[in-house]
């Protein structure tokens, strides 16, 4: 039963993470005038919005209670809704690859290091090498591409929101050991949602008009965040935060997979020798996993 558990819980953080890999497709998909921030703030407001709805029509705020645990919930939210910005404005400075290898790449290493001192788990051996895997191959993916720029400031952001990921997945893990996942991705998200919905005023929206836009924005908000979240948060009740964060990074492996398929992306040595190692780190992970489901993460 552990171990179907275990597999179940990898495999809802993994599509989760698909879930994710799709947000750059589609961005690439938006009609003209539709800005990197501007997508990442209507994105996390309609799912935000989405979610709110659900929440309300369950009756899941009933459970709400005098002890709720305001000050973890207003952390996660803010992480989640603080990631959006620093993220684009990263990118922005140094780049679509760059920034995005950055933040992605930096934020199960984080996630180690908060889970450590934070949640006392100590990630075994094969953390670390599906880890590395992972990361190596997201490198080689930023330099299969023609062009880098090297920001100071834009890599600093990119790892502030690297951070923001992985402090959201520990704030939120703690909420989900106590509160069910509906409860906990309702109230965190939808909150996050309304800290960042005053970026909306700063952003040209006139895109969203278009049925195009209108479909962009559904697909992001409904799947990438309504949808994803919910995953990624039923699979972290089951698995360590390290080990969910590292299995996120599955999320440039599919926007890889994607841009050469559907947006005619071009690949080369680099690019397919990225590819191959990030598949590598999800697979060392996931059997690990699978094999070790009651001692891969140890408590100190």
């Amino acid at each position: 039963m552990t171990n179907m558990k275990q597999n179940s819980a990898v495999l809802m953080v993994l599509l989760a993470a698909m879930l994710w890999g799709t947000t750059g497709t589609a961005q690439a998909l938006a009609p003209p005038g539709a800005t990197p921030l501007a997508v990442g703030t209507v994105r996390l407001t309609f799912g935000g919005l989405i979610l709110l709805c659900l929440t309300l029509i369950r009756g899941s705020f009933r459970e709400l209670g005098k002890n709720w645990p305001w000050a973890t919930t207003l952390i996660a939210s803010l992480c989640i809704a603080f990631f959006q910005p620093f993220f684009f404005a990263g990118v922005a400075r140094t780049g679509v690859a760059v920034g995005t290898i950055v933040a992605i790449s930096s934020s199960p290493v984080f996630a180690g290091i908060l889970g450590y001192f934070v949640r006392k788990e100590k990630p075994a051996g094969r953390w670390f090498v599906a880890t590395g895997l992972a990361i190596f191959g997201n490198f080689l993916l930023l330099l299969s591409g023609s062009t880098i720029n090297i920001n100071i400031l834009g890599i600093l952001l990119s790892l502030v929101a690297g951070f923001a990921y992985a402090s959201y997945s520990v704030a939120s893990k703690k909420l989900l050991e106590t509160y069910p996942v509906e409860l906990v991705v309702g109230v965190v998200v939808s909150l996050g949602g309304i800290i960042i919905s005053p970026l909306l005023f700063f952003n040209d929206l006139n895109w969203l008009a278009s049925p195009r836009g209108l479909a962009v924005s559904m697909h992001l908000g409904l799947f990438t965040i309504a949808v994803a979240y919910s995953l990624y948060n039923r699979g972290l009740t089951k698995i360590a935060v390290a080990n969910a964060v590292t299995l996120t990074l599955a999320e440039p492996l599919v926007a890889a997979i994607l841009g050469i398929f559907l947006l005619g992306e071009d690949i080369n040595l680099l690019s397919g020798l990225g590819i191959s190692m990030l598949f590598l780190g999800m697979l060392v992970l996931s059997v690990s996993l699978q094999l070790n489901s009651k001692k891969y993460m140890l408590k100190v």
